[in-house]
């Protein structure tokens, strides 16, 4: 049986200890190998490295000092910009991937034929990296407990543009949007997610989220959360989805091919296949390009800008804020929003063995009727995963339809797992309330 490396049971110390407390209160094309879910025993879930970051590695008030001077933790330089810490090579790589997220894709590039935007900075320009709130459909049809994704009529995912008139001549196809057909029962708006800080993301160890979920099933067994085990494409191995709002999607390099096909009809190697457009394949025929639209040197290189992308950095901090911090534990909301995660090995300094702060756990949870009700792959329709909190302030909507305006709204929607918290956000007295929103007004 494999065993984990005493820096990737450091992490899980960590995070432990930060449990406690909640209970309280490149080469960059280069992937981690081996790093689907492993089985320990008991006496190894419990062993403490003497690596470990203890709570005197952090500033008292961890949730709102300013962490990054420490060299454990990773150092954002400023918001939309690389990580701090890289070398010349890797700055290239970052600037790089950053001109292909800001390309635009041409019908000759294989745009299409269906899409949603031709760019992927159309969805993360405020500011680069981060989400204006665009929106996007999906559908489906529930009978019972049985979710049909309507694959036959273009689902689960609306594409909203389409490329036109095509063909010369006699032999012309009319591509159109796709639109939600009238058998789906069940729809939903998702806004686009941030990119900030998702190398650090895709660089935790799986274990990390099994074990965090496994200590959250022991120490707040109302909240816990689940692991959305998912296929890598690339290697076939079952992972633990971290992106995505159902934590759909288990690394990187394939969110970004997810991307290239699913928002632009960028076909690549991983995404072969042509979504046709509302299920109807023989309009194919009239496919443009017809053969693979990217060799994955594209989608390399978007994965380099997400991947050395830095994590947002940290707004004004006082003592408000830190008694904000406070609460925020308090209520439970940490339960879920993990304040520190670790990251594991990485070929980039930057981002090997690094404590950062998202202020999620990546887990799927019971959200009640805030779920979006879509089912994909374990993830059930009322499942969401922890939406991380971390650039909150610089967000125009919040929630994954983006129904909330503000933090405070977003609380008020919170249904599921995410009742208990909210009602004791409602029975704060004015200056617990007043903290806790300054505090994340900081993030």
């Amino acid at each position: 049986m494999a065993v984990a490396h005493p820096t990737a049971r450091a992490g899980l110390a960590l995070i432990a200890s930060l449990l406690l407390l909640e209970c309280l209160g490149c080469d960059a094309n280069r992937q981690r190998l081996d790093t689907a879910p492993l089985a320990k025993s008991a006496a190894q879930r419990d062993a403490v490295s003497s690596e470990a970051l203890s709570p005197d590695d952090l500033a008292a008030d961890d949730l709102s000092a300013d962490v990054s001077s420490s060299g454990r933790f990773a150092r954002p330089t400023t918001l939309g910009g690389p990580i701090g810490g890289l070398d010349a090579a890797q700055l290239a790589l970052f600037f790089g991937g950053r001109a292909e997220f800001e390309e635009e894709e041409t019908i000759e590039d294989g745009l299409g034929p269906v899409f949603n935007e031709a760019a992927c900075v159309t969805c993360h320009n405020a500011p680069v990296g981060g989400t204006n709130g665009r929106a996007e459909t999906r559908f489906g049809r529930l009978d019972g407990d049985d979710f049909d994704p309507l694959a036959d009529l273009g689902g689960s995912l609306i594409q909203d543009h389409a490329i036109g008139l095509v063909g010369s001549g006699g032999n012309t196809f009319l591509y159109v949007p796709e639109v939600v057909p009238s058998a789906a029962t069940v729809t939903a708006r998702r806004i686009t997610t941030s990119l900030f800080g998702l190398g650090l993301v895709d660089a935790v160890a799986d274990e990390t989220f099994v074990e965090l979920a496994e200590r959250q099933a022991r120490m707040s067994p109302s909240t816990r959360g689940t692991p959305n085990l998912v296929t890598e494409i690339r290697t076939g191995a079952t992972r633990v989805g971290r992106f995505g709002w159902k934590a759909q999607v288990p690394t990187l390099h394939q969110f970004s091919g997810d991307a290239y096909l699913n928002e632009m009809g960028i076909t690549n190697p991983e995404f072969p296949d042509e979504n046709p457009p509302q299920g109807n394949h023989d309009a194919l025929a009239f496919n443009p390009v017809p053969t693979i639209n990217d060799d994955g040197e594209a989608v390399a290189k978007f994965r380099d800008f997400m991947t050395l992308l830095g994590p947002p950095p940290r707004g004004p901090r006082s003592g408000h804020t830190a008694v904000g911090g406070v609460v925020f534990r308090k209520i439970g909301c940490a339960n879920c929003h993990t304040p520190t995660l670790v990251t594991g090995d990485s070929p980039i300094a930057a981002l090997s063995h690094k404590a950062f702060q998202p202020f999620s756990d990546f887990l799927l949870h019971n959200m009640g009727t805030l779920g979006d009700g879509i089912v994909q792959g374990r993830s059930t329709g009322s499942q969401m995963r922890t939406a991380p909190l971390w650039g909150l302030s610089s967000r125009p909507v919040l929630l994954h339809d983006g129904r909330a305006r503000t933090p405070e709204a977003a609380i008020l929607e919170h249904r599921g797992q995410g009742r208990d918290a909210r009602d004791r956000f409602t029975r704060l007295d004015a200056r617990e309330r007043v903290a806790l929103l300054a505090f994340l007004g900081s993030l």
